[in-house]
């Protein structure tokens, strides 16, 4: 980079989240130091505590919109972010915390909360783009460090990231991996799954849980029939589609489908 050029100001961003996929940024270690030389990090509270200034040329945001006071707060990042990037599960679908989406939230508030009427919360859990413009969805539960790492380079280099979209199956055969839910008659989502995490469950003879959310061309009605011939009932299917990612609309719909 030419010594006397400013360097792209890159933020990153919380919202509804546990900060693990701000930890994977952080997990990049060595390639830090790299990082640090092409952006200059403006604001960034997991590890500085520099103030919001300006505009940013790059925004990562980690979390779901859970109150009226986030949705405020992501039209302001926005406003001001070049690109935004969206990281993980529950800024790219909701996460966790969007099972309160198949309830009533008041009955969540008043069996946790002595005063429930002092909580100020949405009665959803939304992903960022529900409310506003995205340039590109990182997925996973946490994302994947040289996922993050090759969209921030793409970003910089001012070419479309190159992520793989297809399913976990094929991630596990690449690997050698027995399949689980073949060989094993375990439940298993990684037909249905992008790739990304390694196939860690299945490496460990565990099935896949979903965390990087519906593939492309996913078909989890196909897949509950036949989970639905290993034993597996409505649910169990139910419970099997309502985790990390259980409002992508692939997912929700097929929980619901064994919801009625």
């Amino acid at each position: 980079m030419d010594p006397g050029r400013r360097k792209p100001r890159l933020a990153v961003w919380k919202f509804a989240s546990c900060d693990g996929c701000q930890l994977s940024l952080l997990e990049c270690e060595p390639d830090l130091l790299a990082l640090a030389a092409a952006l200059d990090v403006a604001f960034f509270p997991e590890v500085s505590d520099r103030p919001i200034r300006g505009r940013y040329e790059l925004s990562l945001v980690e979390g779901s919109i859970s109150t009226p006071e986030d949705a405020e707060r992501i039209r302001a990042v926005r406003r001001r972010s070049r690109h935004l990037v969206t990281l993980g599960a529950c800024a790219t679908a909701g996460g966790i915390q969007a099972l309160r989406n198949f309830a009533a939230i008041r009955e969540f508030t008043a069996a946790v909360y002595a005063q429930p009427a002092y909580i100020g919360t949405l009665g959803t859990s939304t992903p960022i783009a529900t409310h506003v413009a995205v340039d590109f969805e990182l997925r996973g539960c946490p994302v994947n460090p040289r996922q993050l790492q090759e969209v921030l380079s793409a970003l910089l280099a001012g070419r479309p990231p190159v992520v793989p979209r297809h399913s976990l199956c094929s991630e596990c055969k690449s690997l050698g991996h027995t399949c689980v839910l073949v060989a094993g008659g375990q439940a298993c989502l990684g037909p249905v799954t992008q790739a990304g995490c390694g196939a860690i469950c299945p490496a460990y003879r565990r099935g896949c849980y979903g965390c990087f959310g519906p593939q492309q061309s996913a078909n989890p009605v196909s897949l509950s029939g036949t989970l639905t011939a290993l034993g597996l009932n409505r649910q169990d299917l139910l419970r099997l589609y309502r985790t990390f990612n259980a409002a992508a609309p692939v997912f929700r719909a097929e929980s619901e489908r064994h919801a009625q």
